[in-house]
């Protein structure tokens, strides 16, 4: 056996979603997270298609945290063979589980609609990614879970160390230290980062000495507008569309944003800016799954959000409507004015969200609030673009609502954020993921190379040395 540490990308290769990375240690291997791939139909075939490895060859699968572009194709690796651990955070843990069963019972539902057009037509019938069952088998794989700062033994000369990476409850990035009896190397996975100084969670912690760095370039080519700012207007957004008769729509995901966007509207309606009177819809049964979860994971809070919650319920509002299940969530539907409707999915790719638009984009009185990243080939993406009108459940549908994109929301770190923390730690390379190529991803090659260091973006199953 000849000594060997090498890198490959699977995932969110030169694009934003579907993370997936693979690093051998001499016969040893570890993946970082395995995620779905988003947004149209060339994503959605990504994700049928092979690996790029063989997943019965893994040893141990370390999750950075439960976002769906980051865990969606667990189950999948587990049905093809994968029988090693997952690591992670308790609180990655049990979000992903509600993530991973969501994705399965909308696959199911998907397949069960394709299965009736197929009969009507020519279509042919296809097969879920995986099932619920495959979903909660999954969860059998999933050890103990890891503290933050502690390092643990993954496999032979692999040992890591999770930091918190301030994205959403539980997110950490990923430190690797590698050793094949011959050097040792050390690599850290920024995984998603977090905009510092936000509510609720703490800022992430900086990047260690590492060899090598993997750093997400999502808002690689930008700054983010001020929080104060973005709540601000929000705050005027949720009025004016209430002032003329009109529904606010914000498709929210699930896991952070979901809460961050009722604490502010908490804040909000307690300070006197925004009506009492509000009427605010959670219409995503994982989002108040992930609001429960939440309150059991206060380790992952900042000290001034634990003083807020020993005080009262920071998610709290006087007319706040928790909608589980479908007829509660088409009841919905009767009102006209009033309503601050938050569904899911963030991206308008699937979820209630879709339905809530339907009944509400061509409403020139509401209002659709955006405020998180939409991926090329997304329903959101296309509507924030300025398409004129969008197709939802086979019916073309004008866009004449009030659109607002705030970005400062958003749970990713911008350009600034990114190189803070990277630091000034001498790096043998960095390699840049999960973001667009032609935007976050060379905006942010060019800015490393203006400070002397040296990148690369890895393509699809590119094999590279790590020496």
């Amino acid at each position: 056996m000849n000594p060997r540490i090498e890198y490959s990308c699977h995932g969110a290769a030169r694009q934003v979603t579907g993370s997936c990375h693979l690093v051998t240690c001499n016969d040893r291997r570890v993946l970082i997270d395995c995620g779905m791939f988003q947004g149209g139909r060339e994503q959605d075939e990504a994700n049928y298609a092979p690996f790029g490895f063989d997943p019965a060859s893994i040893d141990a699968l370390l999750l950075t945290h439960a976002h769906l572009d980051h865990c969606g194709r667990i189950p999948k690796l587990v049905r093809e063979g994968f029988k090693g651990r997952i690591l992670t955070t308790g609180a990655t843990r049990d979000l992903a589980r509600i993530v991973m069963l969501d994705s399965a019972g909308l696959q199911e539902e998907e397949v069960r609609r394709g299965r009736r057009r197929g009969r009507r037509g020519d279509e042919p019938a296809f097969e879920p990614l995986y099932t619920l069952d495959d979903a909660l088998h999954t969860m059998d794989f999933f050890a103990d879970p890891v503290p933050y700062d502690q390092t643990v033994a993954v496999t032979d000369g692999i040992q890591a160390r999770f930091l918190d990476a301030g994205h959403i409850l539980g997110s950490a990035s990923i430190l690797l230290q590698l050793d094949d009896g011959k050097q040792q190397r050390s690599m850290v996975f920024s995984g998603d980062l977090g905009d510092p100084g936000r509510p609720i969670l703490r800022s992430p912690a900086p990047a260690p000495a590492a060899d090598y760095a993997v750093i997400e370039t999502t808002y690689g080519n930008r700054q983010h507008r001020s929080l104060p700012d973005s709540v601000d207007e929000l705050y005027r957004a949720v009025r004016e569309t209430v002032a003329r008769g009109g529904n606010v729509v914000i498709p929210t995901f699930a896991l952070e944003r979901a809460q961050e966007v009722l604490y502010y509207l908490h804040q909000g309606v307690r300070d006197g800016k925004l009506p009492p009177s509000i009427q605010v819809f959670l219409d995503s049964p994982m989002a108040i799954s992930a609001t429960e979860i939440f309150r059991r994971h206060p380790e992952c809070f900042d000290d001034a959000f634990l003083g807020e919650l020993r005080q009262g319920d920071p998610f709290a509002l006087p007319h706040l409507h928790f909608t589980r299940d479908t007829g509660e969530s088409m009841a919905i539907n009767s009102i006209e004015s009033g309503a601050v409707i938050l569904a899911g999915s963030g991206m308008c790719t699937g979820g209630r969200v879709r339905h809530h638009l339907k009944l509400n984009l061509w409403r020139e009185k509401s209002s659709v609030v955006f405020v998180g990243y939409a991926a090329e080939g997304t329903l959101a993406r296309r509507i924030v673009d300025g398409a004129p009108t969008v197709k939802i459940f086979g019916e073309e549908i004008r866009v004449r609502a009030q659109l607002w994109t705030i970005n400062g929301f958003s749970a990713h770190a911008d350009q600034t954020s990114l190189l803070a923390w990277l630091g000034t730690s001498p790096r043998r390379k960095v390699f840049l993921v999960h973001g667009e190529y032609q935007s976050g991803m060379r905006a942010m090659a060019e800015k490393l190379d203006g400070l002397g260091i040296a990148s690369h973006m890895p393509g699809m199953n590119e094999p590279i040395l790590i020496d």
